[in-house]
């Protein structure tokens, strides 16, 4: 790896392109794992007109919101960077949403135009039905390079600057990404071509990429951590991402190999589905100089036992969607990260306040994280109540999550305030619970969360997936827990389940595991 220029100065997506397609127009920016197709810096700039074209046929021109229903895929892709390029703002919709949801987060972004796949015309068109005003629906093959009926300029032909789409400003709004939300309808978060630019410029800086990079892209592009570290972080550093329709435990590490990927991005359920696999051969990990994991906590044990079995260090990091990916990271250096630790502010400032007064509180200390920097969302779309509630007085914003930090400037995140359990007066950790199950070796995934007990206030309940062939009970595991937290935080209830609810950016939403409570809870 050598060192490259950064140029920290560009704040728009379309800045990063247009210097990127001067700076190494061949090289490639996207390589789909399957087809072995490719997409270049210069042919993305290329056909930046075009997309512009298309884009306001359709229905959206710029300065207007486009939402994209599609799966990975160089096409996606290409269709994501171009719009925000030529000043729209994209809203890549999850697709796993509910038919509700959808409904919700296309009525409600505004968006003017609505690009799917062609298998999600059914259930698109039929949201579109339910919304009280007029939006134009196209499909688009996510693996295709071009769209339907766009007319691409010549390749290798350079555009002249006054055919041009004009290039939006720091300030613009780019992406407006919907929030999971563990009740109600998910929330809207708007951020600007700045923000997005300032979190993929502070994620090189952490990770030290360059042009030589390559990262193998297995998340979803309606994943913030995806949108920004496995797209961005290429345009900004002249590295590229190998872009898989989807994780495949299977063919992972296969590949990462065959793309020469350089480093991973991960979540920590992909971490746990990866243990349960087999170790590749070394000559297809040989190339990889790091994983790292993001979105939720990473277990410790599961942290070793990665790094162990398959000779690859993790870089543990943490952020939100309201700060366009990660706000925290550990050192690339695996001397100096502390596992456990989500890592430091990267990029921004953070500090833990009392929830209740919002003043900080010395290292050691439990309370509520905030931060702020130039990568923390200008607020939630149309909602300027829960934009007031997300912000201190002074501007940092207001995580939702309990944790502490260090002498040295790590922090260690012990939960969120709204799941935090309090029995009998005494505050409880979910994440406690959790890791206390996931050492017993029949366990793959644990979640605890508070349940309602008329003696105690609350109770635990702790749902758990056992490992493919396990056999360990409930009352088994009931035991084991006790053995390592004693009966005072060992579970009153323990579930079996086939799986854990997730919102898109991998957390476990625990609050909807109250639905399997006892009745009466």
């Amino acid at each position: 790896m050598s060192a490259q220029i950064r140029p920290r100065n560009l704040q728009t997506i379309r800045e990063l392109v247009d210097h990127q397609a001067v700076a190494r127009p061949q090289a490639v920016l996207a390589l789909d794992t399957e087809s072995q197709a490719e997409l270049s810096f210069g042919g993305l700039a290329r056909h930046l007109t075009s997309i512009d074209a298309w884009l306001t046929e359709a229905g959206a021109s710029v300065g207007r919101t486009v939402a994209v229903v599609m799966p990975n895929g160089l096409g996606t892709l290409r269709l994501l960077l171009g719009a925000m390029a030529t000043g729209r703002c994209v809203v890549p919709v999850n697709l796993l949403s509910q038919a509700d949801v959808l409904r919700h987060v296309l009525d409600h972004s505004d968006c003017s135009l609505v690009v799917c796949a062609p298998e999600w015309q059914e259930r698109v068109a039929a949201a579109l039905a339910l919304i009280d005003r007029p939006l134009a629906l196209r499909l688009a093959d996510p693996q295709a390079l071009t769209l339907n009926g766009e007319q691409p300029g010549a390749a290798g032909v350079p555009m002249p600057l006054s055919c041009m789409p004009p290039s939006p400003v720091p300030g613009d709004p780019a992406l407006l990404m919907y929030t999971s939300g563990t009740t109600g309808q998910p929330k809207g978060v708007q951020l600007t071509q700045a923000q997005l630019c300032a979190n993929a410029h502070a994620i090189a800086a952490e990770h030290q990429l360059g042009a030589a990079d390559r990262v193998l892209g297995v998340l979803p592009l309606y994943h913030i951590n995806a949108y920004v570290v496995t797209m961005l972080t290429p345009l900004a550093t002249g590295g590229s991402v190998a872009m898989a329709l989807r994780f495949s435990a299977a063919r992972f590490w296969a590949q990462a190999a065959a793309t020469h990927c350089t480093w991973l991005n991960v979540v920590p359920t992909i971490v746990s589905f990866l243990l349960e696999g087999p170790v590749p051969p070394k000559d297809q990990v040989a190339g990889l100089r790091f994983c790292r994991s993001a979105s939720a906590a990473l277990p410790v044990d599961h942290l070793m036992a990665f790094e162990s079995r398959f000779g690859i260090g993790i870089i543990e990091t943490m952020g939100l969607t309201e700060t366009a990916a990660p706000a925290f990271s550990n050192p690339l250096d695996p001397a100096l990260r502390k596992p456990g630790a989500v890592g430091r502010a990267s990029g921004c400032e953070a500090r833990v306040v009392d929830a209740q007064t919002l003043l900080p509180l010395p290292d050691g200390t439990t309370g509520e994280i905030t931060i702020r920097g130039p990568q923390v969302m200008r607020g939630y779309y149309k909602d300027p109540q829960a934009t007031k509630a997300a912000f201190t007085l002074d501007g940092w914003l207001r995580t939702g999550d309990l944790g502490r930090r260090d002498s040295d400037g790590f922090f260690f995140v012990t939960g969120r305030i709204k799941e935090l359990i309090i029995k009998g007066g005494e505050n409880i950790a979910p994440r406690e619970i959790d890791e206390a199950l996931l050492r017993h070796p029949d366990v793959q995934d644990a979640a605890a969360v508070g349940i309602p007990d008329r003696h105690y206030g609350q109770e635990i309940m702790a749902c758990v997936v056992l490992r493919e062939g396990a056999q360990a009970s409930e009352a088994q595991l009931l035991a084991f827990c006790e053995a390592q937290l004693g009966r005072f935080k060992t579970p009153k209830v323990l579930r079996l389940v086939a799986d854990l609810p997730r919102g898109p950016s991998g957390k476990v939403q625990r609050l909807k595991l109250r639905d399997l409570a006892p009745p009466g809870s």
